[in-house]
């Protein structure tokens, strides 16, 4: 079975937003910016964002394995923020999108990660998607589930029973959630979001994920997460990696707190009303419609066209 190991970037944006707010965890920050892993190529194919357009951000979680150098970005999202109007999009990214990698042969998306690493992950939605991929965010499971502890735990309304049993691993992946309303510690939010025995598979699960990080972002503005704030940071500072350098996190600390995630919009790439599930070499994959897929975004997030620009 592949290990969701699933990202808590979305919430370090939150985290930056309450973060901004109060000068007395500046040290806490900077440290934070320090030890955190940047990633060690140098981008120079990434877009640099100005500040005054809309920016793009790339959440991923890495599916490596133990004694792995690289595995697949198993769970990819894309945070588009406008800074006009302060409006977000949450994407999720379906996995099994196929699309030509930059500089290999097509392949599911999530396969560039192991062949480039967050990078040419980044090029690849940028192909998908036609939108410019200024940063990126990259993390483990163990990450994911020392944020949620370190924020108190999550409420939320578990939908169903869900139940999965991995009897080589001594439990530790097991899956067992009643239906009805729960508080989820770390462990029981990562059960949460990796479960994906749906009827309709990896939509399904994509969506869960979008609900459970929304929920997380509001606690994460919570008035008394504020005193936490020096405690996660050092919590998870491990478990991330990223093109972002202190800057580039002051920059996004003080537009995500211009944001209302109570009103985050959320969505799936490709939509279920363009993608199309076909099969290739035995093995079934997404059609993602590359060009409608674009036109569909360019409308939800009112951009023009290279066209209309001219």
């Amino acid at each position: 079975m592949s290990i969701k190991k699933i990202f808590f970037s979305f919430l370090l944006l939150a985290i930056f937003s309450v973060f901004a707010a109060f000068g007395y965890y500046v040290y806490a920050f900077q440290s934070f910016s320090k030890n955190i892993n940047h990633d060690s190529h140098t981008s120079t194919s990434l877009p640099e964002w100005q500040g005054e357009e809309p920016v793009n951000i790339l959440l991923m979680g890495a599916d490596t394995r133990d004694g792995e150098d690289a595995g697949r970005s198993d769970s990819i999202m894309l945070l588009h923020i406008n800074p006009v109007n302060g409006q977000a999009y949450l994407f999720s990214i379906l996995r099994d999108s196929w699309i030509k990698i930059p500089g290999h042969k097509s392949n599911r998306i999530n396969t560039a990660f192991a062949l480039g690493g967050p990078e040419l992950m980044a090029q690849s939605v940028e192909k998908l998607t036609g939108l410019p991929i200024h940063y990126y965010l990259t993390t483990d499971f163990q990450g994911f589930e020392k944020v949620v502890d370190a924020l108190g735990g999550i409420d939320l309304y578990v939908e169903k029973d869900m139940e999965y049993y991995l009897y080589e691993n001594n439990g530790y992946y097991d899956i067992v959630l009643k239906q009805g309303q729960q508080h989820l510690d770390g462990r029981k939010a990562l059960q949460y979001v990796r479960f994906r025995h749906d009827a309709t598979g990896d939509y399904t699960r994509t969506e869960r994920q979008r609900k459970f990080l929304k929920a997380l972002a509001e606690k994460a503005k919570n008035g008394t997460t504020v005193f936490k704030v020096p405690k996660i940071l050092e919590e998870i500072s491990p478990y991330l990696t990223t093109n972002m350098d202190s800057h580039d996190m002051l920059r996004l600390a003080s537009l995500a707190y211009k944001v209302q995630w109570s009103e985050l919009n959320t969505g799936q790439i490709p939509p279920s009303s363009i993608l199309k599930e076909k099969t290739i070499r035995g093995a079934k994959v997404i059609d993602p419609k590359i060009e409608k897929t674009k036109k569909y975004l360019q409308e939800l997030l009112h951009i023009k066209s290279e066209d209309e620009s001219l």
